[in-house]
């Protein structure tokens, strides 16, 4: 039955050219910080356009930031608005550099040890720096989410937090800005969108038909304008689309009324903090490892997500959910996505250090139903190797 309140403030605009509205948008008498990663933005002219929209606003800006944003670095952009008096953050990238901001939002207004915002153990976040977006990666749909996750190498700790403090005032998504990415980026962004999808559909059936129709739509989506988007890298028409699917995928709108597992992505988050991969790539991994493992208590909607998503319709249950897994992974490994521990060199020696992270982070009960305990994440792990 459904039964959901849903929230989400952050205006979407969407398009060629919408960079220029942030002289618009934000505050004339706003002082900026731009926070951005590497130096692509600055090399494809992604900065440049910015610059040139905020105008004569007071603007300071801090570059580095670190796919999976790290946790020292964003203390140290913290330093800087305080340094440079910001009173409005802008996010320039992907979903790290949000992620990043976000935290940075709350970091520079709370009262107690930043640390504390992502352990959970410290106070109610109550207040947070108003910030924007310029996406330039679509992936992770924090241009559209409360949600953020930071790793803090010196921990090996890769966590979360979320607050209704940090959706963006608006965000910007120009297709064309992701023109020049690196196949390896574009890959792994639809991925981790996929994988997003699944985690709020591939669970266990509620009733909730316009939630899973939602769902295999962008699903479908997917499926049709990834391989597109690695061979036609220009088509404006293909990589809007993407843009969006990463939005909704993770904006609140799909979860309405539906169990949702995130088991992956927690196992995922450990093979990143322990072996540095990308964080679509540990997704790749794990999904099917998992969907094997848990395939009774999914039986259901693995049937539902093989038959509309996959055309598997021909033989009995078990043969149809065996081939809706294995069409995932071939979709993954079409992507270039391994779907397998022993592609980045990593055997049966090493899990005992995953489950241990795991269980340092008390993730001991995940999934839809709390039955993804330390055992099973190892039947997880030694199922990818």
């Amino acid at each position: 039955m459904l039964d959901f309140a849903f929230y989400n403030p952050t205006r979407i605009f969407l398009g060629r050219g919408k960079i220029a509205l942030l002289g618009q948008k934000i505050p004339a008498d706003a002082r900026v910080l731009v926070l951005y990663g590497g130096g692509s933005a600055e090399r494809n002219g992604v900065l440049d356009e910015v610059r040139a929209a905020l105008g004569e606003r007071r603007v300071g800006e801090f570059g580095g930031i670190e796919p999976n944003p790290v946790y020292e670095t964003l203390l140290q952009a913290v330093e800087r608005v305080r340094e440079h008096g910001a009173d409005f953050l802008l996010a320039v990238g992907g979903g790290s550099i949000i992620d990043g901001c976000k935290f940075v939002a709350v970091a520079a207004r709370y009262a107690g040890d930043p640390w504390e915002i992502l352990s959970g153990r410290g106070q109610t976040i109550r207040s947070a720096l108003p910030f924007a977006t310029v996406l330039t990666l679509p992936a992770t749909g924090s241009e559209m989410n409360s949600g953020a996750v930071v790793t803090r190498r010196s921990m090996q700790a890769k966590l979360s937090f979320k607050s209704e403090w940090v959706f963006p005032q608006f965000s910007i998504l120009d297709p064309e800005k992701t023109f020049s990415l690196p196949p390896r980026q574009v890959a792994n962004g639809i991925v981790d969108t996929f994988v997003h999808v699944l985690e709020q559909y591939l669970t266990y059936p509620v009733g909730a038909t316009v939630q899973d129709r939602l769902a295999e739509a962008l699903l479908l989506t997917l499926v049709e304008a990834g391989p597109r988007a690695l061979a036609e890298p220009a088509d404006y028409d293909v990589r809007a689309n993407l843009m969006w699917c990463a939005s909704l995928a993770l904006n609140g709108l799909l979860a309405c009324g539906v169990p949702r597992d995130w088991a992956t992505h927690m196992l995922g988050h450990e093979l990143t903090a322990l072996h540095g991969i990308d964080h679509a790539r540990t997704l790749a991994v794990v999904l099917p490892a998992m969907l094997r493992v848990r395939r009774e208590e999914k039986r259901a909607k693995l049937l539902q997500y093989g038959a509309r998503i996959w055309g598997c319709t021909e033989g009995d249950e078990d043969r149809r959910i065996e081939e809706a897994i294995a069409r995932t992974e071939a979709f993954f490994t079409a992507l270039g996505l391994p779907t397998r521990l022993g592609a980045y060199r990593i055997g049966a020696e090493h899990i005992d250090a995953l489950i241990g992270q795991l269980t340092a982070h008390e993730m001991v009960a995940l999934g839809e139903h709390g039955t993804v305990t330390p055992e099973m994440s190892r039947q997880v792990f030694l199922s990818a190797l």
